[in-house]
C-alpha cells in the first residue's frame, strides 16, 4: 500500500490539476465600462410619507430620495425645493420639522420637474408632556450602551451597577437606580448633580467614558426627569407596536455616497415617534454600507449590506447596494421559470451577469447526487449523452424524483435535525421504528405539515406511535420548545430565555408563552420497559421568571389562543404552526430544501431566520413558499420546479463578474458532497457493499436508523452526531484526518482491491483507453479529454506493471477534488 501510495502521488497530482473546471480557485476583476444608458431620474419620494406630531416638544426628520429608472437611488434631501400648501403650522429647517400650530396639510418637494407629497398633521402643540422613565429614560439608556452586555447590561453589572439587558425589567431598573444606594446615583434636590448625570458626561470618572453631550436632548431629557422627582410610571402605559426605517432599499452608485435614514415608531395609542436620535444603528457589512450613529450610510466597495434599527423589542432593517458608477453586465433576457425571473431581478440589481448553463454530463451527476445521493451507472451516461430531446433533462428530474432513494435521503436529512438517534432515554427500537416512520411517510408523500401535525400531537407508546419519539429525544420543556421553533419555523429563540433578543423581535414573554405549549406533557413507562407512553397530563404551567406570572400559551409572533380546559395544548399548536396565519413554517421548508439545491440557503443559516440575517432574495423565499403551499406541503413539486430552473442548472464556472458571489445564485456552487452520500457515491462507484448495524449488507449509509451508528468514515467526513436540532451539525469542511483518510485508509484503496473492476475490464479485454473511460464515468459521470487521456496513459505505462498503474489511477481519480464535489 505504501508503494502503491507514493507512486500514485504523481496521478493524484495529476488528477487534482484536471479539477479546475469545477471552479474553485477563479479569480476576476471587474472592468468597468461606460454604459450606453444610465438611466433617467424617474421619481422622488418623501420619507415618512406621514408624519404625526403631538406636543411642543415632538418632532421628526425627514429625507427626499430620488430613483432612477435603473434603480440607483439619491439622497437629495439638501436639493429639492420644501414647501406646504399651510406651512403657518410648522417650521423645517435641517431636515427637521417642528410643530407651531394644530393642523393638517401637504407637505411637498420638487426637484427637477418631479414631485412628491407627505401628510403632515399636528396636535395638542401648546401640550409639553412628562418625562416618562420606560419610554424616555430606558431608550436612552440603551442609545448611549449603558445597557449593553460589555456595560452595566452584563449578568454581574459593572462597577457595582446593574441594570437589565437592553431594558428587558425596566420596574426593576427603576429601583435599582433610584432605591438602590438612595441618593448617590439621583439627586432630586440639585438634580445637575445626580451621579447618573455626571458619569453619563464624563464630569467624574466613568469607566464606559462620555455617553452623553451636557445640554443635548438626551441630557436634557433626563434632567427633566430628576427635576420632575425622578417619578414612576402609572398606569397603562401606550408600547410600541412597529418601527418603520426608511428607505427600504437603497442602491447607491459610487464610493462615499451617503444616504441618511429615518426610524418612525408607532404606538398603541396611535401616536408615532422620530426615533433618529433614540433607535440603535448597525450594518452587517461595514466595507460596503458603514452607518452612522444617527443612521446616515455612507457607500463603500461593491457590495450588498443590511442595515438595522433597533428600538425597544423592534428591530428593522433596509437593504443597501452599493455599486461601481458606469458598472456594465449582461442581463438574464429569458428566464425560464419564477425562479429564474427572481434571480434576474436581484443580479439586474447587482449589475451582475450569469454564468452559462452547465453541461449534460455535470447536470446528469449533479442531478443524480443531489436527488438520489448516488452516481449514475456507465449505461444511464451512454443513454442521456445520446439522448437530443429537448425535454430530457426534465424527464430525467422525473425519473430520479420517483425512485425510493428521494425519500431515504429526506428522511435522513430530517432525522439528522430532529436528533433520531438511542440513547438513555431512547431504545435502539424505538430510534429504528421513529426513522422507519418518518421514511415511509416520506416514501407515500405525505404532506410535510401533515407530518409535523402528526409528530406535534402524538400520544402514546414510543413503539405503538413511533412519532411520539419526538417528546423523548428532548424531554426538557425549555429545550423542547426551542427544538420546535428552530426545526419547524427556522427561529433560534435560546437568547430570549434570559432577556429580550437583542437582535430580533423575540421577547422573554414570547419565549415563555411559546414553552407554555409543551407544560402538559406527561410521560409514563408502559408494559415494556423499554417503552415510554407519551400523553397529555391536562397540569402544569409555566412562570416568568421575571415576576413568577404563570404565562399563558402564545403562538411566537402571533396571537394568544383560547385554550379550553382540558384540551391538548399541543394540538392548538400544531393547528397554528402548520397554518398560513403562521408565515415561518412554509418560508423555512422551502428555504431548507433551495439550500440542499444550491448549497446556500437564501436565508443562511438555513435555521436562523431573524430580522438581522436577512434573506438574500426576499422576494424569490417567498414565492417558493408560496408555491410549496398551493403544493399542498407536496416537497416534491417543490423539487421539481428547483431543478428545472436555469439556475439550478448554471455552471460552477464563474463568469468575469461573478466570482464573488456566493448568495446569488449567479452560478453553481461546487459543493462536497455530504458523509453519507460520498461513501454511497465510492461503492457505487468501485461496485462494492457496506454492512450496518440493523441493515443487510449493501444497504446505503442514508439508510441508518440510528445516528449513535456510524463507522470511521463517516464520523471523519462530518456526519451529524445528532446531539443538537442545528443544521450545522452536519459538516462538509475539509480536515487533515480526511486527507489522511483517503490517501491511507481502506475505504478507497480497499474498496478498488474489493470490488474486482480494473481485473473485470482488464479481462474483458478493455485497453488502457477504454478502461480508463470506464474510470472517469464512474467517477466523473464524464470522457477524459484528448489531452487528460495522453498523460494519463503515461502515468500507467510508467507504473510497475498494467494492474498497479490502473488501480493507481482509480485511486487518485477517487481521491481528486472532481470527485469529492457535486459541481
Amino acid at each position: 500500500m505504501l508503494q502503491r501510495n507514493l507512486f500514485a502521488r504523481s496521478a493524484f497530482t495529476l488528477l487534482g490539476c484536471l479539477s479546475l473546471s469545477i471552479g474553485l480557485s477563479v479569480q476576476s476583476t471587474i472592468k468597468a465600462e461606460q454604459p450606453t444608458d444610465q438611466g433617467k431620474w424617474q421619481s422622488i419620494q418623501i420619507y415618512p410619507p406621514s408624519i404625526l406630531l403631538t406636543g411642543k416638544t415632538d418632532i421628526q426628520h425627514v429625507i427626499a430620495v430620488a430613483t432612477r429608472s435603473d434603480g440607483i437611488t439619491r439622497n437629495i434631501t439638501d436639493e429639492v425645493r420644501w414647501d406646504a400648501d399651510a406651512d403657518e403650522l410648522f417650521e423645517l429647517k435641517d431636515a427637521v420639522v417642528k410643530p407651531l400650530k394644530d393642523g393638517s396639510t401637504m407637505l411637498h418637494a420638487n426637484w427637477h420637474g418631479l414631485a412628491a407629497n407627505a401628510k403632515l398633521e399636528i396636535a395638542d402643540c401648546n401640550s409639553v408632556p412628562s418625562v416618562s422613565f420606560v419610554n424616555d429614560i430606558v431608550p436612552i439608556l440603551t442609545k448611549a450602551g449603558c445597557n449593553t452586555g460589555s456595560c452595566h447590561g452584563a449578568a454581574r453589572g459593572k462597577d457595582g451597577f446593574r441594570i437589565s439587558l437592553f431594558g428587558y425589567d425596566p420596574r426593576g431598573d427603576y429601583e435599582r437606580i433610584t432605591r438602590e444606594i438612595g441618593v448617590r446615583r439621583i439627586n432630586l434636590a440639585i438634580p445637575e448633580n445626580s451621579l447618573l448625570l455626571l458619569k453619563a458626561t464624563g464630569s467624574v470618572p466613568h469607566t464606559g467614558g462620555k455617553k452623553i453631550e451636557v445640554g443635548s436632548d438626551h441630557y436634557q431629557t433626563l434632567l427633566k426627569w430628576l427635576v420632575d422627582g425622578a417619578m414612576v410610571d402609572t398606569g397603562e402605559l401606550p408600547t410600541v407596536t412597529k418601527v418603520d426605517l426608511y428607505p427600504k432599499q437603497i442602491v447607491l452608485e459610487g464610493e462615499n455616497q451617503k444616504q441618511p435614514l429615518v426610524a418612525v415608531a408607532t404606538y398603541s395609542n396611535g401616536l408615532t415617534r422620530d426615533l433618529t436620535d433614540l433607535a440603535t444603528f448597525g450594518t452587517n457589512n461595514d466595507r460596503s454600507a458603514a452607518v452612522d450613529a444617527r443612521g446616515t450610510i455612507e457607500a463603500g466597495v461593491r457590495g450588498e449590506a443590511f442595515v438595522m434599527a433597533r428600538f425597544d423589542v423592534h428591530t428593522v432593517g433596509s437593504q443597501v447596494l452599493t455599486l461601481p458608477a458606469s458598472l456594465t453586465y449582461e442581463p438574464i433576457t429569458s428566464p425560464k421559470n419564477y425562479i429564474d425571473q427572481h434571480v434576474a431581478n436581484k443580479l439586474g440589481k447587482l449589475r451582475i451577469s450569469a454564468s452559462k448553463l452547465c453541461t449534460d454530463e455535470e447536470f446528469l451527476r449533479r442531478c443524480y447526487i443531489d436527488i438520489v445521493g448516488l452516481l449514475p451507472d456507465p449505461a444511464v451516461v451512454d443513454s442521456f449523452l445520446a439522448d437530443q430531446s429537448e425535454n430530457k433533462r426534465s424527464e430525467l428530474i422525473d425519473v430520479l424524483l420517483s425512485r425510493k432513494e428521494f425519500s431515504e435521503i429526506w428522511a435522513s436529512k430530517w432525522a439528522q435535525i430532529l436528533m433520531i438517534k438511542s440513547s438513555n432515554d431512547v431504545s435502539y427500537k424505538a430510534a429504528f421504528l421513529y426513522n422507519k416512520w418518518l421514511t415511509n411517510k416520506i416514501a407515500e408523500e405525505v404532506p410535510i405539515d401533515q407530518i409535523v401535525q402528526d409528530m406535534l400531537t402524538s400520544s402514546g407508546g414510543v413503539f405503538d406511535n413511533p412519532a411520539t419519539n419526538f417528546f423523548e429525544v428532548e424531554r426538557d420543556r425549555l429545550k423542547l420548545s426551542e427544538n420546535t421553533a428552530q426545526v419547524f419555523m427556522g427561529i433560534r429563540t435560546q437568547c430570549a430565555q434570559c432577556h429580550n433578543h437583542p437582535f430580533d423581535r423575540w421577547t422573554m414573554d414570547d419565549y415563555y408563552g411559546f414553552v407554555a405549549f409543551f407544560a402538559q406533557i406527561g410521560r409514563k413507562q408502559g408494559e415494556d420497559y423499554r417503552q415510554n407512553v407519551v400523553f397529555n397530563s391536562n397540569g402544569g404551567e409555566t412562570k416568568h421568571p421575571v415576576g413568577d406570572q404563570v404565562v399563558k400559551p402564545k403562538f411566537l409572533g402571533g396571537a394568544t389562543p383560547t385554550v379550553g380546559p382540558g384540551q391538548d395544548r399541543r394540538e392548538v399548536l400544531a393547528k397554528w404552526l402548520t397554518s398560513d396565519e403562521n408565515p415561518y413554517f412554509s418560508l423555512s421548508i422551502a428555504n431548507r430544501v433551495w439550500a440542499h439545491f444550491t448549497g446556500a440557503g437564501i436565508v443562511e443559516p438555513v435555521d436562523d431566520f431573524r430580522v438581522s440575517n436577512p434573506a438574500s432574495n426576499p422576494e424569490l423565499l417567498d414565492e417558493l413558499a408560496a408555491k410549496l403551499r398551493s403544493y399542498k406541503y407536496d416537497f416534491k413539486q417543490l423539487v421539481r420546479d428547483i431543478c428545472n430552473s436555469d439556475t439550478y442548472q448554471r455552471s460552477t464556472m464563474p463568469s468575469v463578474d461573478n466570482a464573488d458571489d456566493l448568495r446569488n445564485y449567479s452560478h453553481a456552487l461546487p459543493r462536497r458532497i455530504p458523509a453519507e452520500s460520498l461513501l454511497d457515491c465510492i461503492c457505487s462507484a468501485t461496485n462494492t457493499k457496506e454492512k450496518f448495524r440493523g441493515l443487510p449488507l449493501g444497504a446505503k449509509a442514508t439508510q441508518i436508523a440510528d445516528g449513535s451508528t456510524s463507522n470511521y468514515f463517516l464520523t471523519t467526513f462530518g456526519r451529524s452526531p445528532r446531539t443538537t436540532v442545528c443544521e450545522c451539525e452536519a459538516s462538509t469542511d475539509p480536515s487533515l484526518s480526511q486527507a489522511l483518510h483517503l490517501i491511507n485508509g481502506n475505504s478507497v484503496s480497499g474498496k478498488i482491491s474489493q470490488g474486482k473492476l480494473i481485473n473485470t475490464w482488464i479481462d474483458s479485454g478493455l485497453n488502457d483507453d477504454q478502461v480508463i473511460e470506464q474510470i472517469y464515468i464512474r467517477c466523473f459521470t464524464r470522457k477524459p479529454t484528448a489531452d487528460e487521456l495522453e498523460r494519463l496513459k503515461k502515468v500507467v505505462s510508467d507504473a510497475p506493471n498494467r494492474v498497479v498503474g490502473l488501480e493507481d489511477l482509480f485511486w487518485a481519480t477517487l481521491n481528486s477534488r472532481e470527485f469529492l464535489f457535486n459541481h
